[in-house]
Formats: C-alpha cells, sequence, structure tokens
C-alpha cells in the first residue's frame, strides 16, 4: 500500500534489552562489591554490560559521579552503532561505507526514522511528503527577514525552528494535550515538515546573510539539488546544480545524520523527556550543535590550516603540538570515540577529491595531505592514537564549495535534525522513558545566618564587572560634567 509506514511506527515499539540466555552465564554475569566503610558485599546484576545505577543507591544511598557521563548509559538505542577501536559506524546495522556508496540521504533518513530500508513505494511516498513541506509559512519567511543583516546563519535558523512551533500548535503537547505524540500520523507529520523545512530555512539564511532575495523551492529537484538550487539560483532559467557537487553534499549528509549520543542528541532526548513540541527540541539539539566544542570542529580544521598556510610550516607546527605550545592544536584529528582511522574520514577524502576535479583544487589540500601523511607516521601520535576524523576533510569540501565558515555549523544541522528525530521517536516509544533529572554532589556552604547591609564586609573577592562600550562612555562623561 502506498505510503504504508512500518509496523514500529504505528505502535509502540519496545526496547527489550538482550538478556543472557545460559544460566551459567547469568550467575557470572554480577558485580560484587565491597563496601569498607562497614565491611558489607554487594551482588548487582549486569545486563549488556552495564549495571543500574539505581542498584548502587540500594548500597547506602552510593550514587555514580560522571560529569560530561562519559561513562553513563542514559539510553538503549537500536539507531546507531560505534565502535571506537575498531573505526566501525553502522545505522541500524549497515555499515556506514555501504550507505554512503549505494543510498541517498532521503533513503538513509527514512531508515533512521523507521529501522528499515524503504520499499520503491515507501520511497516514493516518504521523498513526495518530504519534498512537499519544503515550503514555509510566508510570515515564517517575513521573520527571517527582520534579522540584522550580517545575522550568523546558525543563530537565524535556531531562532525560525523554535518559532516553527508557533505555526502548529496542533503538534504542541502544552496545548494539545500530552498524548498528542501517541498518534504516529501526528508524529509523521511534524517529521515531514521539518525535515522538508531545515534546507529551505537554511537556503534562506545564507540568502539573507549576502543580501539576496529569498529563492522558493523548485519541483523535480532532489533534496540537496534543492538545498543547492534555493542557495544559488540568480535569473538563470532552468537553472539546475552540479550533479557532482549534488551528490557530494548528499553523501556528506549520510555521513553525518546520526552519531550515537553526542551532545547535541543528548540535548534532543533530554528536551523530549519534558514533554515539549518536537519543534522546541529540534531547536535546542541546534543550539548545542552551534558551540565550537561540537558543530564548529570542521572549522577549526580550516583554521588551523590556514594558520599553517604551506607544506614547508608543517614540521614546526608538528613540533610545537608536541610541545604543547600555547594555542598551537592539532584540530581534525583524534575523536571522543573513534580510537582509530574514522570510517567517515576515508569516504570524505575521496568525495574531496571530485570535488576538487569540478571547482579545482582548494589550495589549502596539499596542507592537508601533507599534514594527515606526518601525523599517521610520527610515533607520538600513533601512541595516542590521533587519526583524521571526519572534520579533517569535510571543512576543506565545503570551502571548495564556496560556503563560508560561520555557515559550516548549517550544513551540519541539515542532516543531523534526521538523526534526532530518530532518537526523537524512540525516546516515545521507550517505556523505559522518564523525565531526565540528573544527580549532582553539592559542595556549598552549609546552613548560614542572614548578614544585614550595614554587617557585610566592604572587600569581596567577586569580579561583577563588564566592559563600558565607547558609547556608554561618552554618555557616562556626559552625565559627570551636569
Amino acid at each position: 500500500m502506498l505510503g504504508q509506514l512500518p509496523a514500529a511506527v504505528e505502535s509502540k515499539t519496545v526496547l527489550a534489552r538482550v538478556d543472557v540466555t545460559s544460566e551459567e552465564a547469568k550467575k557470572k554475569a554480577t558485580l560484587t562489591i565491597t563496601d569498607n566503610r562497614t565491611g558489607k558485599s554487594y551482588t548487582i546484576p549486569i545486563k549488556n554490560n552495564t549495571i543500574v545505577a539505581q542498584d548502587l543507591f540500594a548500597l547506602g544511598g552510593i550514587r555514580s559521579y560522571d560529569p560530561g557521563y562519559l561513562n553513563t548509559a542514559s539510553a538503549t538505542s537500536r539507531i546507531c552503532y560505534i565502535n571506537g577501536e575498531k573505526g566501525i559506524l553502522r545505522y541500524r546495522g549497515y555499515p556506514i561505507e555501504q550507505l554512503a556508496a549505494k543510498s541517498t540521504f532521503l533513503e538513509v533518513s527514512y531508515l533512521l526514522l523507521y529501522g528499515a530500508l524503504p520499499t520503491p513505494e515507501q520511497l516514493k511516498y516518504w521523498t513526495t511528503r518530504v519534498m512537499r513541506h519544503t515550503y514555509v509559512h510566508e510570515d515564517l519567511k517575513t521573520m527571517m527577514k527582520s534579522f540584522r543583516y550580517d545575522a550568523h546563519p546558525m543563530g537565524m535558523l535556531i531562532s525560525s525552528v523554535a518559532a516553527m512551533s508557533t505555526f502548529h500548535p496542533e503538534a504542541n503537547p502544552a496545548l494539545a494535550g500530552q498524548d498528542v505524540y501517541k498518534s504516529a500520523k501526528i508524529r509523521n507529520k511534524q517529521i515531514h515538515r521539518i525535515v522538508g523545512t531545515m534546507p529551505t530555512l537554511s537556503a534562506f539564511a545564507y540568502r539573507h546573510r549576502i543580501g539576496r532575495p529569498y529563492v522558493n523551492p523548485s519541483d523535480g529537484l532532489g533534496y540537496c539539488e534543492n538545498f543547492l538550487y534555493m542557495l544559488d539560483k540568480l535569473s538563470h532559467t532552468n537553472y539546475a546544480p552540479h550533479p557532482i557537487l549534488a551528490r557530494a553534499l548528499d553523501v556528506l549528509f549520510i555521513l553525518h545524520a546520526d552519531h550515537e549520543l553526542n551532545c547535541s542528541t543528548a540535548a534532543m532526548r533530554h528536551l523530549a523527556s519534558s514533554g515539549v513540541d518536537v519543534y522546541s527540541c529540534v531547536a535546542g539539539s541546534a543550539a548545542a550543535l552551534y558551540g565550537p566544542r561540537h558543530g564548529g570542529a570542521n572549522e577549526a580544521v580550516l583554521r588551523m590550516l590556514q594558520k599553517i598556510g604551506s607544506v614547508e610550516n608543517i614540521p614546526t607546527f608538528i613540533e610545537q603540538v608536541k610541545a604543547k605550545k600555547s594555542g598551537v592544536r592539532l584540530m581534525g584529528f583524534g575523536h571522543r570515540v573513534y580510537k582509530n582511522y574514522d570510517p567517515r574520514a576515508r569516504i570524505i577524502k575521496q568525495i574531496a577529491e571530485e570535488v576538487f576535479a569540478v571547482l579545482g583544487k582548494e589550495p589549502l589540500i596539499e596542507v592537508a595531505v601533507a599534514l594527515e601523511k606526518i601525523a599517521l607516521s610520527d610515533p607520538y601520535f600513533i601512541e595516542r592514537k590521533l587519526y583524521p576524523n571526519v572534520d579533517f576533510y569535510s571543512g576543506l569540501i565545503y570551502k571548495a564549495m564556496g560556503f563560508p565558515t560561520d555557515y559550516f555549523p548549517v550544513l551540519f544541522t541539515i542532516p543531523r535534525t534526521v538523526g534526532w528525530l530518530a532518537h526523537w521517536l524512540e525516546f516515545l516509544d521507550d517505556p523505559e522513558n522518564k523525565i531526565i533529572r540528573p544527580r549532582q554532589v553539592y559542595l556549598g556552604h552549609d546552613i548560614r545566618d542572614y548578614v544585614p547591609m550595614e554587617n557585610r564586609p566592604n572587600e569581596t573577592s567577586l569580579e561583577i564587572g563588564s566592559d563600558l562600550t565607547a558609547e556608554s562612555k561618552r554618555r557616562n562623561a556626559a552625565i559627570k560634567s551636569d
């Protein structure tokens, strides 16, 4: 049937844990803890190589302290699998290498969201619904035109996505009731809108920044083709983006679509746990991606290569990195998860060559290739498992394609939105989901009595000042002269 969705979308999906089947293994799958304060020993079951945190609390109120949740699993998931030691990335079990070579971004999006590769009819329906929602409300377009001429494109995108929630009150649990997302049709409608609208809002933000009128979507173009069309069309008739560049962007979107519980995806689940509408969730996730420690990494790589300048300067740069000279860092190497060559980096390296064949070689590519070769042969970096990651070459591709560096996070946001939505769906269907409320270790003052103003000390070490603008100084000088 045309447009029929997988059963997992129509009804609740129970995220079952994989249990050990052997009785002998079950007995061994435990952890024994001895509390040296009391001498008591406790046995805690191990499932999926984890222990339940509440079991620790039962041992006399013990909590685990894990800044950044670096060793804390807060969810069960079937979306993305990463093995950092072996350099493996899979979406729903499919190797990223196969998807990048054989699939398209919209097909991969369907896979991430609904758990299976689509049939021809399902893909046709999915593609049609997404592309029909590439148009945005004229009022939203007017709102975007009110931004300053030099507004950062990510700031525009985040604000515009958040504003979308006001256009769809029927999808807001605060207005339509907390059970609104129990309807698969309501969920899917918002997914079609968000996935379809993201390239349009992103293109509008780009055009706004360069002072050109917004271009509406065009019928008959693919997802990435349509995005490039909205970015670049001027007075051309029958304009169509270059197919190699559109395909390159499509592959980059596939590679960036999901990456387990990274900062922005964790934010998506965190926000969803409060019951807020999905547009606010996506806006919050995009805000997390905006941060330079997350979505701005490829921009940092580009700035590093520009600072190196030429191949001849690489040895000096490498020595400065090893000496840990202040302000000198090797960007684009190493990863919080991967302790091997990032599988996405290999794919992107090939894509880079295809893009350069069309647009000409980006001058910094020679620096990048030479830097990679030296770093991969240097014992200092080998011992630390600092291999190139996805950001090392993606920034060079984006620069060659003419995107300004502050637009790089937007190009990350468009595909990652699909991953966020996949985790949103999974969270909604997880019977174990709860509002996310981490605990803290309080290290502040014990009880203190209120001190009257006249008894408080005049000296304080607190820095409460802020810089004055030249305008404020001019105004203050006039006031003092009265």
